[in-house]
């Protein structure tokens, strides 16, 4: 290759914004001499070369703009440490077919069982396959829900709105007054039936009532939540008490 074709291959490249192929353009070029490859070949090549590297970059840009606390995947999960779950159940979530289906997913369970890393972990699986998800606890998804109707806009362009998968974290940590209850019922039935919703709850179903300070508003966000939904109910002790016995009994040897 001449100087005066490198510098227009490289200024061309630039401008087409193929960073990762002009990076590595003149090593692929010596090893398919080497190799006697084929123009095709290392064409191809470079390419899944590019590829690779802005899916990488699209991914990571995903997961940091989603908000998650942490970036977890289900293969961290400990399913022995709850052999009262079942595994099948769960990892057909990881199908992500509830997403095609705009289905949600309401995982209950005591503090400390792992409902806000299976979440995460189907987020992470889901950002993985070009999705946009969009993570935040109850509190502060309520907080933006008055904010919009105080200022008076839809916030219809809004991640909490527009994200194909939105996780709404420790729903049941603080009760909702009436007037916010209807708030969220209204948000629920914006996203009813357009994308999916992931909940994750301390609370049983009975106690939703309690927990949305009006029967009849909590039956509605109900009928609207479960009416295309997965629900997955974790017993079992805290994955967090479980560390901290571990530790106690190590500090103690």
């Amino acid at each position: 290759m001449t100087e005066m074709i490198k510098q227009r291959v490289d200024e061309n490249l630039q401008r087409l914004k193929l960073n990762r192929i002009q990076e590595i353009l003149p090593e692929m070029i010596n090893s398919a001499e080497e190799k006697k490859s084929s123009y095709m070949s290392m064409l191809d090549e470079l390419l899944a070369e590019e590829v690779a590297t802005k899916e990488d970059r699209r991914f990571k840009i995903a997961l940091k703009t989603a908000g998650l606390p942490h970036e977890k995947t289900i293969d961290e999960y400990d399913f022995a440490f709850h052999p009262g779950l079942d595994k099948r159940t769960v990892m057909n979530l990881f199908d992500l077919n509830f997403v095609q289906q705009k289905e949600n997913v309401i995982l209950l369970g005591p503090p400390g069982v792992g409902k806000t890393h299976l979440a995460v972990a189907l987020a992470v699986k889901a950002a993985d396959f070009g999705v946009t998800i969009y993570f935040t606890t109850l509190s502060d998804l309520m907080n933006k829900l008055k904010k919009d109707a105080l200022t008076g806009s839809s916030g219809r362009g809004r991640s909490h709105l527009k994200a194909h998968i939105l996780i709404i974290d420790e729903v049941g940590y603080m009760p909702i007054d009436r007037k916010d209850a209807h708030l969220f019922f209204q948000f629920i039935c914006y996203r009813y039936e357009r994308s999916s919703t992931i909940i994750t709850s301390n609370k049983s179903f009975s106690e939703w009532e309690r927990l949305f300070d009006d029967p009849v508003i909590a039956t509605a966000i109900l009928d609207r939540l479960l009416h295309h939904c997965h629900v997955v109910n974790i017993k079992g002790n805290s994955y967090r008490l479980k560390e901290y016995k571990l530790r106690k009994e190590d500090g103690a040897s």
